[in-house]
């Protein structure tokens, strides 16, 4: 059943996205109150808002768009809420996360992360930027390792790309590229549409899988791991690929597609108005932290296996780039065919 399941997420490869409560006092005693909550198999979870005891709540509209429920509310509140306490009821029943966001009359703004461990919250009594610092940096670090798609591009290009030197340039290639369209889209200056982006991600994962294969040299029969990890791993024939010889280059490209796509995820989790480029910034360090987590993981899995010492038979080697290449290609049919 474990198992089952991984594979299933693998498949579908959706992140969890959070919920979203906005807070904006209109005047001294009245506010706009808008709850957002995703749809998760197009049902909405069981959650609802806790606000200080005394805030009351009108609600004037709800609907429902892009994959969510929204309901909006004109709220009622004699006094500050500074210092009080919201929390999210149900949530701990969920996997779900809960962004709050409040923006006072006085033009100060606050943000908060409710989790289902910890599903309440106190309101500061004044601004910090330190606690938009750790909230944006912890959303991007959880978006890339819950971003399975990304997670497998990364994987291609530690399968293509040979030694340290060549591997630091094609990370900070595929960095400074994601970097560029995440600014440009969450500026408004570039705009794609997100299925099609979608759609060519996963075609960069297929493609890095098929890169791999073509110029993967086949080992010899039952070679040993102790004969060295590069033995097993990475025996290219470089001569006939480009993608082989300068991987940056597919990492730039690619990187600048897959930008778009980090941009959608936080368009989804939105920014504290007085603190866009800070969040801008500490999203997208978090996201280079969970990637740089992700190559550590996958390269101590290697030492480990390289110190078990085990033969393996002709055409092992495969396995792992040919199950990469099923899954995006999934993937890839899925998300062409949202488009109808």
């Amino acid at each position: 059943m474990g198992i089952a399941l991984v594979v299933f997420q693998l498949l579908s490869a959706h992140e969890i996205r959070p919920a979203y409560l906005e807070i904006k006092q209109t005047t001294d005693s009245t506010y706009h109150v808008l709850w957002k909550i995703p749809l998760i198999d197009n049902k909405s979870p069981k959650l609802d808002p806790i606000l200080p005891t005394g805030f009351q709540l009108q609600q004037r509209q709800e609907s429902l768009l892009a994959g969510a429920y929204i309901r909006k509310y004109k709220g009622f509140y004699a006094h500050s809420l500074n210092g009080k306490t919201i929390a999210i009821k149900g949530q701990e029943l969920t996997l779900m996360d809960v962004l709050v966001q409040i923006h006072l009359l006085d033009e100060s703004s606050y943000t908060l992360l409710l989790q289902p461990d910890k599903p309440q919250a106190t309101i500061p009594i004044e601004p910090n930027k330190w606690e938009v610092v750790k909230l944006y940096i912890e959303l991007g670090i959880e978006h890339i390792l819950m971003g399975i798609d990304h997670l497998l591009f990364v994987l291609g290009l530690l399968l293509l790309v040979q030694g340290i030197g060549p591997l630091i340039k094609t990370i900070t290639a595929f960095t400074v590229a994601h970097s560029i369209t995440l600014g440009a889209a969450t500026f408004d200056l570039i705009s794609l549409p997100s299925a099609p982006v979608e759609a060519v991600i996963a075609l960069s994962i297929l493609f890095l899988a098929r890169e791999y294969i073509s110029v993967r040299t086949p080992p010899d029969p039952l070679l040993k791991r102790g004969g060295g990890i590069s033995e097993q791993i990475s025996s290219f024939n470089t001569e006939q690929s480009l993608t082989a010889r300068h991987p940056w280059i597919v990492a730039f490209t690619f990187g600048l597609l897959h930008g778009f796509g980090f941009a959608g995820a936080l368009s989804e989790i939105g920014f504290p108005q007085k603190e866009v480029p800070l969040a801008l910034f500490t999203f997208n360090v978090g996201v280079e932290l969970g990637q740089l987590l992700f190559i550590g993981v996958v390269y101590l899995f290697l030492f480990f296996w390289r110190k078990l010492n085990l033969s393996l038979p002709r055409g092992a080697w495969r396995i792992v780039p040919y199950a990469i290449g099923t899954v995006a290609s999934f993937w890839l049919v899925e998300r062409v065919l949202a488009f109808f």
